[in-house]
């Protein structure tokens, strides 16, 4: 019989290790295996900005399996059955954008726990299961799914305490782009005024307790965010890294 497997991104987050990530948009598993095996601790698949959706997801989370870099995937919004079918397909770490306040913080963490803690969908022949080859993997399965949530508007970061306070939440993100959006830079998202408004958010999300994380390719801005304390990080997107290296062939 299968074991319930570990979630190592979410034992680094509870011991305070840095993890350096890669974001994800491309829609080819090939790509995904290649990239799994560089030796990043873990890769965001985005389904919120890409032409990734659930089903897409699949073929990619069994791409890096075999790898020692942990899948996370972010749903296209606070949607539970979206949610109940990434966890279904194996996903354990979720980072889901756009949480305003610690209702939604609370609506998230009920959407990744069976009841009656929570509303996740009680199904048995799934990849999450091993196709019903773990035992106790129902009253188990919460041990090992890291919930993130994003902050990326003004309400979102005027409510960090309260978020952090919600029993289940396991890290915060913070997104610089709508943030960016939000101060009034929009496209701006090394803005000065960005970059203290996001300095500000990932202090008060560690001092309330909890994982701070954070992404953008501009590096001294993710160096300043882990210097504040963020402890997983990603530098760079694929498809970004892609166009750049291309690019410079050009010559």
């Amino acid at each position: 019989m299968a074991g319930l497997r570990k979630n190592a991104f979410k034992a680094g987050l509870r011991d305070g290790r840095l993890q350096r990530g890669l974001w994800c948009t491309i829609n080819d598993s090939l790509v995904a295996e290649m990239c799994a095996g560089l030796g990043y601790d873990w890769m965001l698949f985005d389904t919120e900005h890409s032409a990734l959706d659930p089903l897409s997801v699949l073929p990619l989370l069994q791409a890096v399996a075999p790898y020692p870099v942990s899948p996370i995937v972010r749903p296209g919004s606070l949607n539970a059955p979206e949610i109940k079918k990434l966890l279904d397909l194996g996903a354990q770490t979720l980072l889901i954008p756009m949480v305003q306040n610690a209702g939604e913080a609370a609506a998230a963490v009920a959407a990744v726990e069976y009841p009656p803690a929570g509303i996740r969908g009680v199904s048995g022949l799934t990849r999450a299961t091993a196709f019903a080859e773990i035992p106790g993997y129902h009253k188990a399965a919460r041990d090992e799914i890291a919930l993130l949530v994003q902050v990326e508007s003004m309400e979102a970061v005027e409510q960090i305490e309260a978020i952090a306070a919600v029993p289940g939440v396991d890290g915060i993100f913070v997104g610089p782009a709508d943030l960016a959006a939000a101060l009034g830079y929009a496209g701006e998202p090394s803005h000065p005024a960005v970059v203290e408004a996001t300095l500000s958010a990932v202090r008060r999300i560690v001092a309330a307790g909890k994982p701070a994380g954070f992404l953008s390719a501009d590096e001294s801005f993710v160096d300043k965010v882990t210097e504040a304390g963020a402890t997983f990080v990603s530098r760079d997107i694929d498809l970004a890294a892609m166009k750049r290296g291309l690019k410079s062939r050009l010559g």
